[in-house]
């Protein structure tokens, strides 16, 4: 479950993003309460989530260019310092009491420049520092690096905020980037796997794009994750709305919502580092149940039962994550894994500003219920199209019969099928 750690690179590499992630969690937390508080109105805690996964959306193919043109690690120093300083400077304007909410904006939308080249380096510098023997281990044990980091981070953040208020938590996140910084500049150069750089050339973005779109197993995966990342994947609207309007609780239910939440997604990466196969079927199944635990949360009566959900959705949720973020990896040439990677992002998470003021309008105008239904069912109805296309497309068809004396169902190879069928 943590071979990679054995490799040093890899190991300075996740030392740094535990204390990072943490601030980043405390950042988006406050960031989200932030707002409420200066506008009182979900739509605006979309309209920040909008603003900061919109450069992904708009740029994030020309960063996936850049992130296969230079080396990660020069790259990575850079973005990860440009996004200290935002933290930083919005830190000093909530601490100085002179915090608007156009502010926030701003800094949203600066932390999505740094991140359209930031995250697809952060992706493929995976593979040189562990190899493609590790690279399954260390993408499942990043994500739970990342989700880790969300039981420690909105905790502090929750004390924070009703302590000594949500300036804290930008300052925090600001100082906590020390720590990657220092990882990467203490790696070792020898011992990073080489990987073929892209030179300067015309036409590598329609490359990237027609490398894609040719093949099935990248395609269909990252359109689904397109349809999760859009409408099911908004939580700042859907949790902060629950927490504030539905169970009146105030931003100690929020955060405990999300380090919940965080709980289940801890075990999904860690059950994908163990398992070491990464199957589009998992994924399929896992983005359907993800729906339909949505639309069971969107129901419950009470805040403790809601909040209990969190654990399941959590797991699903990342389940989803890792097992596309990895079969897209490993199904990638190295020298396309940047572009690759990109768009596989810029989908993902790009998806949010078209997401977010939606979900942020149903839950404002229907209520947060109908808001979180109707992105579980989006989830769930797209699982199950795709899961039928793909099925198609590796010449499958459904079986359903007895085994045991009771019902079955799978996916089996039409050949296969049309003999059980020339047999009875």
């Amino acid at each position: 479950m943590f071979s990679s750690l054995r490799v040093r690179n890899y190991r300075l590499f996740f030392m740094g993003q535990v204390v990072s992630n943490t601030g980043t969690w405390m950042q988006r937390i406050a960031q989200d309460w932030l707002v409420l508080s200066l506008t009182g109105s979900s739509a605006a805690v979309g309209i920040t989530t909008a603003l900061q996964f919109l450069p992904m959306l708009l740029f994030g193919l020309y960063g996936g260019v850049l992130v296969d043109r230079l080396p990660k690690r020069p790259t990575l120093l850079v973005t990860q310092s440009s996004m200290a300083v935002t933290a930083l400077a919005l830190a000093l304007a909530v601490l100085t009491g002179q915090v608007q909410v156009w502010h926030v904006y701003v800094a949203a939308f600066a932390v999505g420049l740094a991140t359209v080249v930031d995250n697809p380096a952060r992706q493929s510098f995976v593979s040189e520092l562990v190899g493609p023997g590790q690279l399954q281990n260390a993408v499942s044990l990043n994500s739970a690096n990342f989700q880790s980091a969300r039981l420690v981070g909105p905790a502090v953040a929750g004390l924070l905020i009703t302590g000594v208020g949500t300036g804290y938590a930008f300052l925090f996140n600001g100082l906590s980037f020390i720590a990657p910084l220092t990882g990467l500049l203490l790696m070792r150069a020898r011992d990073l796997h080489v990987v073929e750089r892209a030179p300067r050339g015309k036409g590598q973005l329609r490359e990237g794009v027609r490398y894609v779109t040719g093949r099935p197993e990248l395609i269909w995966p990252i359109v689904l994750v397109g349809f999760v990342g859009t409408f099911a994947f908004n939580f700042p609207v859907y949790l902060s709305a629950f927490a504030d309007d539905v169970f009146h609780a105030g931003a100690g239910a929020y955060s405990m919502f999300n380090t919940l939440m965080a709980v289940g997604s801890v075990v999904g990466a860690l059950l994908a580092a163990r398992r070491g196969t990464a199957r589009l079927r998992l994924l399929i199944v896992a983005a359907m149940a993800f729906g339909a635990l949505e639309i069971l949360a969107a129901t419950t009566p009470t805040l403790w039962m809601f909040a209990l959900l969190m654990v399941p959705l959590g797991l699903f949720g990342m389940t989803v994550n890792v097992t596309t973020n990895t079969s897209i990896q490993m199904s990638t040439d190295p020298a396309m894994r940047g572009r690759v990677m990109a768009l596989y992002m810029m989908i993902f998470l790009g998806g949010s500003p078209v997401g977010a003021p939606i979900v942020g309008w149903i839950t404002d105008t229907y209520g947060a219920r109908v808001g979180l239904a109707a992105g579980g069912a989006v989830a769930a109805l797209a699982a199950a199209v795709i899961g039928l296309i793909l099925a198609r497309v590796g010449n499958l068809r459904l079986s359903v019969g007895w085994h045991g004396g009771h019902p079955r169902v799978r996916f089996v190879p039409r050949e296969h099928q049309e003999e059980l069928a020339r047999a009875a």
